[in-house]
């Protein structure tokens, strides 16, 4: 039975990797491929009458390291630098107010339809509003130099204040001034965090001299985050601002503490450790996205009553979208395509606290949502010629 499971696994996460190198050929998003190879799974075990134990739980785990990795991995190649700052702040832009647009409008939806407070609504729609990415930034590594930086910009933004977002809506009864300065005050708290702790790792990543330097690092990381969401801190910007402090240190090599860290040789470390982070992060998301196709019900995924919901919902993201990088004069081709629901749509939903849930946000609209945004991406990239060489408009 081991063997048979250790076989099993190994095979799944081979055809993962094939599915990843063949993507832009096909321009099929492995995370389709990878849903459909795990509900066929299902499908299988059952036939065959396998007993196999309730996995549900180890989703949310996959999930939280996934998406740990990820923004790890998207950041350790985000240039930063004085040029880049307009840049930024258009891409935070767009990352933010699109965002807070649609979690307002789904909110009053389920208001108006499921009868929950305004609140409840948006810690039900905040989970559709954020992209994923998981999904989006692997997408993104066939295009053009500014394309995929855009994406991996604002897909990992997304992310983050979308967990912020959610966090202030679920963890706050009452949301009033008192609210917003504790608020201000935990952004302070990880902001010292973030600039004690990366200092701390940098230091120790080059002065490790263990043949086994790396894991402890990507451990650290974790656990930080782990600690930091107990206490529920945005740990999502000590993530991303780690890995652009590591990915940049060419722009602070002046600077007097990190001359001490011997930035050449740091270099050097900072490239394995990315190399490291991209394996791991694959990884996990393989195993993730296997693991939620498997646990998917051919019931929910059919579910008529949810299918006209999660239309409507796709139509609003990417018309939403469309309008924002209209407004911001960012390309429309392929940017307006690549706005996937994934890892942090199902993560969110499952942090949904139970008093606050509605029955029109449910398992079915979630799947349908999450499959939908990914065949518009797969048929958008098809359909968009190669655009290497372009920059984005001014």
């Amino acid at each position: 039975m081991t063997t048979s499971i250790i076989i099993s696994i190994s095979l799944l996460l081979l055809l993962a990797y094939i599915f990843d190198i063949s993507s832009s050929k096909t321009k099929v998003p492995s995370v389709i491929l990878l849903l459909i190879v795990g509900w066929a799974v299902k499908q299988t075990v059952n036939a065959l009458k396998i007993t196999i134990p309730d996995l549900t739980s180890i989703l949310p785990i996959l999930g939280t390291v996934g998406l740990i990795l990820i923004v790890l991995e998207g950041s350790l190649e985000l240039e930063l630098n004085k040029s880049k700052l307009p840049f930024i702040g258009k891409t935070t832009l767009v990352a933010i107010i699109p965002m807070l647009v649609f979690s307002f409008a789904l909110a009053y939806a389920f208001h108006y339809f499921g009868g929950v407070s305004i609140k409840d609504g948006l810690a039900n729609a905040i989970p559709f509003a954020v992209i994923s990415s998981a999904i989006a930034i692997p997408s993104a590594q066939n295009l053009n130099s500014n394309d995929k930086e855009f994406i991996t910009y604002e897909s990992s933004l997304s992310d983050i204040f979308g967990v912020i977002f959610f966090n202030f809506i679920t963890l706050n009864d009452d949301i009033g001034t008192e609210t917003v300065g504790y608020f201000i005050l935990e952004l302070l708290i990880i902001l010292i965090l973030t600039f004690v702790a990366t200092l701390g790792l940098a230091f120790l990543l080059s002065k490790i001299t263990h043949h086994v330097k790396f894991i402890p690092i990507i451990l650290s990381l974790v656990l930080i985050y782990a600690i930091t969401k107990v206490y529920h801190l945005p740990g999502l910007i000590f993530i991303l601002l780690f890995g652009i402090f590591l990915g940049n240190l060419d722009e602070l090599k002046n600077n007097k503490f990190i001359h001490k860290l011997k930035p050449k040789l740091l270099n050097k470390e900072v490239h394995k450790f990315k190399e490291l982070t991209i394996e791991i992060a694959f990884l996990i998301r393989a195993l993730f996205f296997l693991l939620f196709g498997f646990l998917i019900n051919t019931q929910e995924l059919l579910n008529t009553k949810t299918i006209v919901w999660a239309v409507a919902i796709c139509f609003g993201i990417f018309t939403l979208r469309y309008l924002s990088l209209k407004v911001f004069k960012l390309n429309i081709k392929p940017g307006l395509f690549i706005a996937p629901r994934g890892l942090i749509t199902i993560l969110l939903f499952l942090s949904v606290p139970l008093t606050q849930a509605t029955e029109l946000a449910n398992n079915s609209l979630i799947i349908q949502v999450i499959i939908l945004s990914a065949l518009v991406m797969m048929f958008g990239l098809m359909a968009t010629k190669s655009t290497v060489g372009n920059d984005l408009e001014a």
